[in-house]
């Protein structure tokens, strides 16, 4: 498989990567002539020669610079495995990255990244609010290791990033601006560039050493929003959600220049914390309809949303296109994405209550967590995906008993939206 397939033109015309999706990085001859690639359930792999592990121990452990055109061979599955190798190229492909990573869960990804680049003394700057386990490593697992936080709030026309790093400068050496954006589930956005530049400030206070900006990409990426593009200098994933788009598997994923990436990977060795073969198989073939699926998911979307603007029930709708005109966010929005997704939350007139009664009459549309799949789901997340938030906390960020989180899929929307009028009905 090193010597995988990766035509990216055809002439003068680069590829897109909706078409890349069908073969890049495989070379059929190189499997039995198999038009998909096989799946490589191994834990291991058989070298020609000694040479040769001795060689690809080296590279793969960075005891060396690989020498031109040459890649790292296949060792053991914890480390690389064909069909995370072809999964990996594609994923890159979408962000026009020179790395992607793929791990067992988003959650995964997103650690062993922050523990690959955070060390004791540090300070990660975040935005509020974000995932709820994402909220929880940041809160009350780093601090154990010696890492503080300082938050500041995304979807605000005042400025709240620059005063927090100016906090945070006080606490330690800033190594991480940590972003979710949109963030969940209240679609409040970060200006990435912003974030880019004053990076670019605190580096030169900071005897050169620049904080990363790492953006939680899942809401909109990577179809809608190229985070990478945009100022951040990696971006994750949860592969679980639009990627993966199924509801049948969890993964998570990594995308940056293969300088970043490098650290990142030693770490998902030493942690094991490497998606398996049969999953990375599964996300493979979702690519091949990720821009499909979101197209449609996000026109439904649009129409829900309009549906729910003028319902009598519903108090206020967090949905992109909505946004003020001529306000910051909406110049941010149109800046950086090309869709305004097909995920949202919106408040309902009452509380928890009359939540419960919207949820427990769904018919359709399913009450599950999780988002992004080919079917719709609701759930109420202040005391499902960020119960482990503090109350004031959510509050202060938007997250109401009133509100409710929709991921909107790609059935006949109107079938949606008879579901939503009659569970509106019952309260």
């Amino acid at each position: 498989m090193k010597k995988a397939y990766r035509k990216k033109t055809l002439g003068d015309r680069v590829l897109k990567p909706e078409t890349q999706m069908m073969g890049y990085g495989y070379d059929p001859k190189l499997s039995e002539g198999s038009l998909k690639p096989p799946i490589f359930m191994t834990s291991t792999f058989v070298f020609d020669s000694a040479q040769d592990g001795k060689e690809f121990f080296e590279l793969a452990y960075g005891k060396r610079e690989a020498k031109p055109n040459e890649e790292s061979g296949l060792i053991y599955s914890r480390i690389n495995n064909p069909d995370l190798e072809v999964l990996e190229d594609r994923l890159a492909l979408w962000e026009n990255a020179d790395k992607a990573l793929t791990f067992s869960s988003g959650m995964s990804a997103i650690s062993t990244t922050l523990m690959a680049y955070l060390r004791p003394g540090d300070v990660i700057v975040y935005s509020a609010p974000i995932y709820g386990g994402s909220e929880y490593l940041i809160r009350n697992i780093l601090p154990e290791y010696g890492v503080q936080s300082v938050e500041f709030e995304s979807g605000f026309e005042e400025m709240t990033l620059a005063p927090a790093l100016e906090q945070a400068k006080s606490k330690g050496r800033i190594s991480v601006i940590y972003v979710e954006t949109p963030a969940n589930p209240t679609n409040g956005l970060v200006d990435l560039k912003e974030c880019q530049r004053l990076a670019d400030e605190i580096a030169l206070q900071q005897e050169g050493h620049r904080p990363l900006v790492i953006a939680d990409n899942t809401f909109l990426g990577p179809v809608w929003q190229k985070a990478l593009e945009c100022g951040a200098d990696i971006s994750v994933y949860s592969l679980t959600k639009y990627v993966a788009g199924h509801s049948d598997v969890v993964a998570g994923a990594v995308v940056g220049s293969a300088e970043l990436m490098g650290p990142v990977a030693g770490f998902r060795t030493i942690l094991g914390t490497m998606c398996d073969p049969h999953t990375g198989w599964l996300i493979m073939r979702s690519l091949e309809t990720l821009k499909i699926r979101m197209e449609r998911s996000a026109d439904n979307a649009r129409i829900i949303a309009n549906y729910l603007r003028n319902h009598p029930k519903v108090e206020s709708i967090n949905y992109l296109e909505f946004l003020p005109e001529e306000s910051l966010a909406r110049e941010i929005f149109e800046r950086q994405s090309e869709s305004a997704g097909s995920t949202f939350s919106f408040d309902i007139k009452g509380g928890e209550a009359e939540s419960f009664k919207v949820l427990d009459n769904l018919q359709i549309i399913k009450l599950a967590v999780s988002l992004g799949g080919t079917e719709s789901l609701m759930e109420h997340p202040f005391s499902m995906t960020h119960s482990d938030v503090d109350d004031d906390v959510k509050r202060r960020l938007g997250i109401r008993n009133a509100s409710l989180r929709l991921s909107v899929g790609i059935e006949n929307v109107d079938d949606l939206i008879a579901d939503i009028e009659q569970a509106l009905d019952h309260i």
